[in-house]
Parts: C-alpha cells; sequence; structure tokens
C-alpha cells in the first residue's frame, strides 16, 4: 500500500473539490487547520485556500481513524506523533466520488415549467415526485437557482397578471418553503461549529431566498438557526444576547425593511459576544448607495457571495 508521502504536494485543488473527495464539510476542514494546525494550504491572492493529493489523503487518514471511534484531537496527536518520528501513515484505498442516482434526463428550465404546471393545478402529488426527481439529479443550488426561482417568478408573474389567484401564489410559495425545511432539517447540526442566525428583516415577508442561503450555510456545516419572516430587531438584539451567535444574516427587499437595521449594528457592538450583522437581498442590490447607510457587513449580490463573505468572516 502507497505512503502519504508519495502523494503529490502540488496545491491545485479548492476547499469544495476537497470536501466533494473527502465527505468533510469546509467549515470543518478550516476548523481542523485553525485548531489543530493539521493542514497548512497554499494561500491565493484573494486569500482562497488551495490543496494537494496530500493533504486530501491526510484528511482521508484523519477520517478513518475518526470513524474507528477516535476524537478528532486523538485521531491529530496520533498524525502528529507518527510525523514527529519521520513516519508517513500508510494512504487509504482510493474510491471513486459518489454518483448521483441518474443522469439528467432535460435541462432544469424544463423542470421548472413542469413544476410550474403542477404548482398551478394544485397537483401537489406531481409536484412531490418532480421534487423527488430534481433532487436525484441536480446540486442543490441547481434546483434553489435555475428550479425553483424560475418557477416562483413566473407564478408571481402569472399572478399579475390575473391569470392565477393569490391562493395559487401561495400554495406554490407554501410547497416550495415545505421541501426547503425539509432539506434544512435533514443536514446535521454542529453544535462546535460557528453559529449563524439567519431571517428576514423587519416587515419582510419574502423568505424563499433566505431560506435557500440558510439550507446552502447548514450544508456548509454552519451551526444555522432560521428564524422566518419579519423579524424585529429589539427581540433579534435580546435573542443574540442570550444564544451569543458569530453572526446574524438578515435578507431586505424593501426600503421599510432596511430602514431598522441602521443602528443594529452598534446595538449588537454593546454585546459581550459582539456579533455580526450581515445583511444583503433585492433593495440593496437595486439601490448600492443604502448600503453605507447599514453598520453591518454587506453579503454580496448572489447567494454564492454571501457564503463566500461568510467564510472569509468567520475564518
Amino acid at each position: 500500500m502507497a505512503s502519504i508521502a508519495e502523494f503529490s504536494d502540488e496545491p491545485k485543488y479548492t476547499i469544495k473539490v476537497v470536501s466533494e473527495r473527502t465527505g468533510v464539510r469546509p467549515v470543518t476542514l478550516r476548523a481542523w487547520e485553525r485548531r489543530y494546525d493539521l493542514l497548512d494550504p497554499n494561500r491565493l491572492n484573494n486569500n482562497y485556500r488551495l490543496y494537494s493529493e496530500r493533504d486530501i489523503q491526510i484528511i482521508r487518514w484523519i477520517t478513518h481513524r475518526l470513524d474507528d471511534g477516535f476524537s478528532i484531537s486523538n485521531a491529530v496527536r496520533e498524525y502528529q506523533a507518527l510525523r514527529g518520528e519521520r513516519i508517513w501513515p500508510e494512504a487509504l484505498p482510493s474510491v471513486l466520488p459518489p454518483e448521483r442516482s441518474q443522469l439528467p434526463g432535460h435541462p432544469p428550465d424544463y423542470y421548472a415549467r413542469k413544476l410550474y404546471e403542477a404548482l398551478i393545478r394544485h397537483d401537489e402529488a406531481e409536484a412531490r415526485r418532480l421534487l423527488e426527481t430534481v433532487q436525484s439529479m441536480f446540486d442543490l443550488k441547481v434546483i434553489f437557482f435555475e428550479i425553483f426561482s424560475p418557477c416562483l417568478y413566473e407564478i408571481g408573474e402569472a399572478w399579475y397578471r390575473g391569470e392565477i389567484r393569490i391562493a395559487t401564489e401561495h400554495f406554490a410559495s407554501a410547497q416550495i418553503r415545505g421541501i426547503l425545511m425539509q432539506l434544512l432539517q435533514a443536514f446535521p447540526v454542529y453544535s462546535q461549529a460557528p453559529k449563524l442566525l439567519v431571517g428576514c428583516g423587519p416587515e419582510e415577508f419574502h423568505e424563499i431566498a433566505s431560506l435557500m442561503l440558510a439550507v446552502l450555510l447548514r450544508r456548509e456545516g454552519y451551526q444555522v438557526e432560521y428564524l422566518g419572516a419579519d423579524l424585529p430587531v429589539e427581540d433579534l438584539i435580546f435573542y443574540a444576547e442570550d444564544v451569543q451567535p458569530e453572526m446574524i444574516i438578515l435578507s431586505v427587499g424593501s426600503k421599510l425593511s432596511a430602514r431598522p437595521l441602521a443602528k443594529m449594528q452598534s446595538r449588537l457592538d454593546r454585546l459581550p459576544s459582539k456579533p455580526r450583522l450581515g445583511f444583503g437581498g433585492r433593495y440593496f442590490n437595486q439601490n448600492p448607495a443604502a448600503v453605507k447607510q447599514i453598520g453591518g457587513i454587506f453579503l454580496g449580490k448572489s447567494v454564492d457571495d454571501a457564503i463566500q463573505n461568510v467564510h472569509d468572516l468567520l475564518d
């Protein structure tokens, strides 16, 4: 069997690739690096990490020890003891990355249209069948932003044109929200990971985007509490004092919802834990000048930007 030393130490893999190949979430990889000095990935100018094939083999060796019942601290201690004697552990047999259960028969926009047709008919059984189908074919980001989002947009436009009733729009939103909540609850909660409170600003009732972000952040390994729509600032501050999150993330779609956030960060700074306020949403995307009026941190115009900024802020 090959030694880990025989694998290349050339840095070329992003943390996302490493996570996919090892099954270890990015936030956990960062924690291992920070707390146990386990890895020393190369840093690009934009602070992105690049890992080597050797790094991947080290991570796989550590996770194998965890599967044997070791704690992470004991597994790292054993690895470092071997390296202290200039011994490299043997690499584990290589494994192929997991494949999806089936290949897409159609592009995402096809399923977005089919889901739209099922929802406006109030055909819950067909909608559920489609949801199960797309989950077996596509990554969550594709499902969220190339199937769910276009579907809900078309439903909103159909209501605006008077082609469907508001009850149908509410039915469709409830179906999508239901599947998002199921996904959120399906991911494990890591009690040692940074705690994030995610929801919508005051008077903001469009919660699908913030719920999608909550699901993706929990998939990344963060300890996410999703708090829903229309969150009063005063109550949030009191709650943050109780649970001491590292960050509060709010979605905002209107000026009415944005205005109460203006002094929220200064009030959070008075708490012992000093949580950061992160914000984003349609209102700030359409009104860039308004970003400067909020004391917190603008997380970017897209969900990908938000996730990367959370990584950078909490790293």
